[in-house]
């Protein structure tokens, strides 16, 4: 279980003599630095508090790096007695991977971006819930019973929070005003000063928004034909490929003054740390990404669980997930917004998460944000095969 389930990053193993402490004290960019750390898997896993606390109960869970924090998990561990251990992934189709690879019972929570949740539910990894468990009647209602969090009435997860996706880019060198379609990614001048996030999925859906598909991800064989064929003109201007960390990295140096695939998750945590990035909704629209917990297939500890995520997204919670140190996000509990305009107003103001105001919700309303999902008429396998050719193109 230990090997399973520690935060090892891809190469297998902490550097020697790896201290999360001293390599976040000679970082000037503290958060970002710990986003990086921990999407590399070196962070420290949540709740090690030393050997007092061997004999507490430990809650397993698989999730996106930095959910297992002492920011996101100290509080409930205080509060339950109890020790969350977490394995980090990136991208979903990694998540599939590892938990395909992993006994049932492995994790007791697996966090999901909410396009994955039918195949996880459709290959026995998840249990059903209780939606009487939750507390959707604090959610906004475009969340209570969010597509793919459900099977006709069976509920599978509960959303935690949500951010969009559009064109991100470096705003020292690239104005509001260019960076308003995706077109910016084949601005000449960019050439070799682009980058994508390592993913098919989001990349392909904003190039099928920009070729005008307005349900990017339910696309037929013409189009979808034209979204390769655009895309590969995109090819000579991309600086490279990156994963969590290196997506910060790359954004930071300068390395890339544009990326496509990404968005406010990233960049306002750079711009939280003074670096001049920004993300904007282009004309074409945007993408929405949205994470939600599920309860693993066979765990032990399903009692924990469910308060694990009814911790997460009651009020208190909900604000911790919104001011998560390894990367920010919008939430759906609208009095988890009260609380945070309450706490910290810029942030709220900054994440788009006003009351009574221009907010998040208006452009979800509006029709300019596309929920990120799994293609419809094409295998997952063709965008990702795609996405091979690509890269070594």
């Amino acid at each position: 279980m230990r090997d399973i389930l520690s935060k090892t990053g891809p190469a297998g193993g902490r550097p020697p003599g790896f201290s999360r402490r001293a390599f976040m004290a000679g970082s000037a960019a503290t958060g970002a630095t710990l986003a990086v750390a921990t999407a590399a898997g070196f962070g420290t896993m949540g709740g090690l508090m030393g050997t007092a606390r061997a004999q507490q109960r430990e809650l397993t869970m698989l999730a996106w790096p930095g959910h297992a924090e002492p920011d996101i998990v100290a509080a409930f561990e205080q509060r339950h007695n109890v020790r969350v251990r977490a394995k980090y992934y990136t991208g979903g189709d990694n998540m599939l991977g590892l938990i395909a690879q992993s006994p049932p019972g492995t994790f007791d929570l697996i966090l999901s971006d909410a396009e994955y949740v039918q195949q996880l539910r459709e290959a026995g990894h998840i249990e059903a819930l209780d939606p009487r468990d939750y507390p959707f009647d604090d959610f906004f209602p475009e969340f209570q019973k969010f597509p793919g969090h459900w099977q006709g009435d069976t509920l599978y997860a509960v959303a935690l929070r949500f951010g969009f996706l559009g064109v991100a880019y470096n705003s020292d060198a690239i104005s509001a005003t260019r960076a308003r379609s995706y077109r910016l990614f084949w601005d000449p001048t960019l050439a070799g000063k682009v980058g994508h996030l390592d993913w098919h999925l989001p990349n392909l859906g904003q190039v099928s928004l920009l070729n005008g598909n307005a349900r990017p991800f339910d696309i037929d064989a013409a189009a979808w034909a034209a979204v390769q064929n655009r895309a590969m003109t995109l090819r000579p201007q991309i600086a490279g490929f990156f994963d969590f960390g290196g997506t910060f990295a790359s954004l930071r140096s300068g390395q890339v003054l544009a990326m496509a695939g990404i968005g406010d998750y990233i960049t306002g945590l750079l711009q939280r740390n003074g670096v001049a990035v920004r993300t904007a909704i282009p004309e074409e629209g945007g993408l929405q990404w949205t994470e939600g917990y599920c309860i693993g297939r066979g765990s032990r500890r399903q009692d924990l669980a469910r308060a694990f995520i009814q911790h997460m997204t009651a009020p208190e919670g909900q604000v911790r997930s919104a001011m998560m140190e390894a990367y920010p996000a919008m939430i759906p509990s609208r009095k988890g917004w009260e609380l945070l305009n309450a706490r910290h107003p810029d942030e709220a103001g900054r994440q788009g998460m006003l009351l009574g105001k221009a907010n998040a919700m208006d452009e979800i309303r509006a029709g300019r944000i596309k929920l990120r999902q799994i293609p419809s008429a094409q295998t997952l396998e063709a965008w990702n095969d795609f996405w091979v050719r690509y890269k070594s193109a």
